[in-house]
């Protein structure tokens, strides 16, 4: 059977089992703020585990899109090495929501391993959690199992979680004897050896783990079964690596045709072509689901696996962009997933410039690398400390194994401690931002909903801005960073609240959050916020400016009007904006972010290179031209289905329902979207691009506004032009050529400026000022007026040559700002340490220094300080020269 084979029949199985089969999630969790990533085929569900939803079938099968490269479940480190860690997977599931539980688990998964993909029951085993006498009894019941085959273990084996809180139980896993013609052998040694092969686990989901370790029970016990399908296909191929199968020969194929090697023909190679194929789908599968690479989250993760797969590309000789050449045949292989297809033009773009970024890093890689060496030897170091190589690592994007490739060459070593010890602060860090964003909302569902189920809130704010009569559910006081639950708000209190029905649209799809008022028989409040949970439950952030709330008030919630209409221009303009830039650009354009504001508006679109002038106003002509002809908008519910064959743009990294919002300006745009719109273009008004800009390899980033702002603002750019003309005294058609001729006469000015200050230091009649010998080495020092650091250095070069063989230190002050700089001549360098003097040097004027043996620099912030800091110099090259300069 191939991987496709295997997937379906997966699914057919249990969809013939009453199960309905539902499509993958993506891989970027939905309104689960607790993790980074879709990491188990059960996290789309977890709601539902937990009774904070309701499922729309008590049983569901899947191929999930999985990735494990952060928190809890990491493999990123073993992907290479291993023949079965991937950070890209696909887990075959199916899941019973209070439907059934072990029993009938049990029965499905021993009824599809051997009687459908016939897998021989007497090559099997089960094992158990130690303390689940239940599962023990109906493995020995429901299957041909004998009672040596199933194996109890602990709860490190056997007892599943998907994070640090949430739904968990015991679990019970199949394995299978890889190599039964070989004598037996004790389980332990199995496992462990990799003989004992794990390939299903059946998780009994019981319990929801909270913040402090407590297992409460679930409000129905339910079944989340998991099955990688890279593993189960290397069982049915009978192959005894993953990358074996025809799930990953294809991409290694292609992979070494362009390294030019074969696969299995050298253990070095064959791993990065491992580490290669692997990265690739996470990469492809990252991208189509809306992640771009960036410095932070989601899309620092993405850079990384990226930037590893290319340097493994550089073990295999592949010095020029090579990674988003993999990019179509993944399309090809996983066929199964139409977004790979659908986002290939614009991810192959995202990738190259990428590719091309990092491999500029790299090289320049060896510059940077240099100057930390210069400064380590200059300070007598034999070694880099761990914070400079964590800086090159960080700052830099310059990958350890490089760092210490150099340093090696160099006849330097790497703090190794320090360098880990730099890595685990920037962990621990990032972990307790994390940490404090996670547990204030967990804090917040722990107490407005402790565990209770709760209808969705009806929103009815699309038509209106006020509704009568809203009842506090529930009611959270605002306590440092965590929230309490209350029955009352007083006046001067802030918290969340949450109402049975609302008008206020809760911040999704990049429009932010309504404000408002809400106003009842003798209190009043501010609604400074309005967000919701994938339950559809709105939490608005309150403050009570007069009187109490509490869940015996009846509340008019008013939306803030003005901002609500102009948050709708802008939503409605950034349909039109997306549409004109593919009307222009083409269908490699693909959303990557946005915002919609009440002052602006944010769209991130896939381009790898800046729009042209006569791009960008096209694209604002278009917009405005669609604007003035005032079309009224379409919003309609349809099925998914429909919108998708209409031409409906969706959103790849979004999880869509059966039935959709689609938002239409007929023969301009059509798009999947839940926000606020317009009723018709023509209330958008004036549109403006005001900015556009790369925010990350491969894409670009326009800003624009509408309405009255984009009037404010035509306005203020017309008042700008007025007072300009009037203060250069010329008409605004001439004003351009005005200001470029006084820029060119103010560089000549600076030009005149800087001959000037030069000749006044190191000119004929100052040739002996400021020089002394020292043990017969000429050392010259002066202080010179105010001065950039360019010039200062271009005027110690001067009085250098002119030396021909010294010392020269030159010193500039202004304010609370001290410059110096030492320069040393060639056949000196050996005798005098202009590193070591500058250093010197800066802790006398309140500061610090360094660089090379032949040129360094100092700062300080005490001006005062710096005509005792010159009189050393002499004392200071003395010593070393006393010293040999070591």
């Amino acid at each position: 059977m191939k991987g496709s084979d295997i997937r379906a029949s997966f699914l057919d199985f249990f969809e013939a089992r009453g199960h309905r089969v539902a499509a993958s999630a993506p891989l970027v969790p939905q309104s689960d703020p607790t993790l980074l990533f879709t990491n188990a085929g059960m996290v789309p569900f977890k709601n539902f585990f937990q009774g904070t939803s309701v499922p729309p079938h008590p049983r569901l099968a899947t191929t999930q899109k999985c990735l494990r490269v952060s928190g809890k479940h990491n493999d990123l480190e073993n992907v290479g090495p291993s023949s079965r860690h991937h950070t890209f997977f696909e887990m075959l599931g199916n899941f019973s929501f209070g439907d059934y539980f072990k029993a009938e688990a049990i029965e499905l998964a021993w009824d599809l391993v051997t009687a459908v993909w016939e897998m021989n029951p007497e090559h099997i085993f089960a094992t158990v959690y130690e303390e689940d006498d239940e599962a023990f009894d109906l493995w020995l019941r429901l299957s041909t199992l004998p009672e040596q085959r199933i194996v109890r273990c602990g709860k490190e084996d056997n007892f599943w979680a998907m994070g640090d809180t949430g739904p968990c139980g015991p679990n019970s896993e199949l394995h299978i004897d890889r190599f039964p013609e070989l004598p037996q052998v004790p389980w332990k040694e199995g496992s462990e050896s990799g003989r004992y092969f794990e390939f299903w686990n059946l998780v009994f989901m019981q319990f929801d783990c909270g913040e402090d370790g407590e297992l409460r029970p679930l409000p129905a016990p339910s079944i989340d079964t998991g099955a990688g399908l890279e593993r189960v296909t290397a069982l049915m191929q009978q192959v005894h690596s993953n990358y074996d199968t025809d799930l990953f020969r294809p991409l290694l194929e292609a992979a070494a045709e362009l390294a030019a090697v074969s696969y299995g023909e050298d253990d070095a190679s064959d791993l990065s072509l491992r580490v290669v194929v692997d990265h690739l789908r996470a990469v492809g599968f990252l991208l189509a689901d809306g992640v771009i690479p960036g410095n932070e989250g989601r899309g620092y993760v993405l850079r990384r696996i990226l930037r590893r797969a290319v340097r493994h590309g550089l073990r295999l000789g592949l010095e020029e962009p090579f990674f988003h050449r993999l990019l179509p045949q993944l399309a090809e292989v996983m066929s199964v997933y139409p977004e790979l297809a659908a986002t290939e033009e614009a991810s192959v773009a995202t990738v190259k410039a990428e590719e091309e970024k990092f491999l500029s890093t790299v090289a320049a890689g060896e510059r940077h690398v240099q100057d930390v060496v210069e400064q380590a030897r200059g300070e007598g170091r034999s070694q880099l400390r761990g914070d400079e190589a964590f800086r090159l690592y960080d700052t830099f994007g310059l990958p350890v194994e490089m760092i210490r490739e150099i340093l090696e060459e160099e006849g330097l070593t790497l703090d190794e401690v320090g360098f880990e010890e730099s890595l685990s602060d920037q962990r621990a860090r990032s972990r307790t931002a994390t940490s404090r964003r996670q547990g204030q909302m967990s804090s917040l569902r722990a107490a407005l909903l402790d565990g209770d189920e709760l209808e969705a809130t009806l929103f009815d704010g699309y038509d209106k801005l006020e509704i009568e009569g809203a009842r506090a559910l529930r009611i959270a006081r605002a306590d440092a960073e965590r929230f309490r639950v209350a029955d009352t708000l007083r006046a001067g209190e802030k918290g969340v609240v949450l109402f049975d029905q609302t008008v206020f649209y809760a911040e999704s799809g990049g429009q932010v959050g309504d404000t408002g008022v809400g106003h009842w028989a003798d209190g009043r409040l501010l609604v400074s916020d309005t967000q919701k949970d994938a339950a559809g439950l709105f939490y608005h952030w309150v403050e009570i400016v007069e009187g109490e709330l509490s869940g015996a008030s009846r509340v008019r919630l008013c939306v803030d009007e003005l901002r609500r209409r102009q948050t709708e221009r802008h939503h409605t303009a950034t349909h039109l904006l997306q549409a004109a830039l593919r009307q222009q650009l083409g269908p490699r354009v693909r959303q990557a972010g946005s915002l919609v504001h009440p002052e602006r508006l944010r769209f991130d679109f896939t381009l790898d290179r800046p729009l042209e002038v006569a791009e960008r106003e096209a694209v604002e002509d278009l917009v405005s031209e669609w604007v003035r002809q005032a079309v009224p908008t379409q919003i309609d519910e349809r099925s998914y289905e429909e919108a998708i064959d209409l031409g409906a743009m969706a959103l790849f990294g979004e999880k869509y329902g059966d039935v959709v919002r689609t938002v239409g300006v007929p023969g301009f745009s059509l798009e999947l979207c839940g926000g606020c719109h317009v009723r018709n273009t023509g209330q958008i008004g004036a549109f403006r691009i005001v900015g556009e800009r790369g925010v990350a390899s491969g894409v670009r980033r326009i800003e624009a506004v509408s309405g009255d702002i984009a009037e404010a603002l035509a306005r203020q750019e017309h008042q700008l032009v007025g007072r300009v003309t009037e203060e250069l005294a010329v008409p605004a058609e001439r004003a351009v050529e005005e200001i470029a001729t006084l820029k060119t006469r103010l560089k000549e000015t600076q030009r005149e400026l800087q001959r000037l200050r030069l000749e006044r230091v190191s000119g004929p009649a100052q040739e002996a000022a400021g020089e002394v010998e020292i043990l017969g080495v000429k050392v010259l020092t002066k202080e010179v007026g105010v001065a950039p650091p360019g010039e200062l250095r271009a005027m110690a070069d001067a009085l250098r040559q002119r030396l021909g063989s010294g010392v020269v230190v030159l010193g500039a002050g202004e304010e609370e700002k001290v410059v110096l700089v030492v320069t040393v001549t060639p056949d000196l360098e050996q005798r005098v340490n202009a590193g070591a003097l500058a250093k010197s040097l800066g802790g006398l004027v309140g500061g610090n220094g360094g660089g090379r043996r032949d040129f360094a620099q100092a700062g300080g912030k005490d001006p005062s300080l710096l005509p005792a800091a010159l009189d050393a110099v002499a004392g200071a090259v003395e010593e070393q020269l006393r010293e040999g300069a070591g």
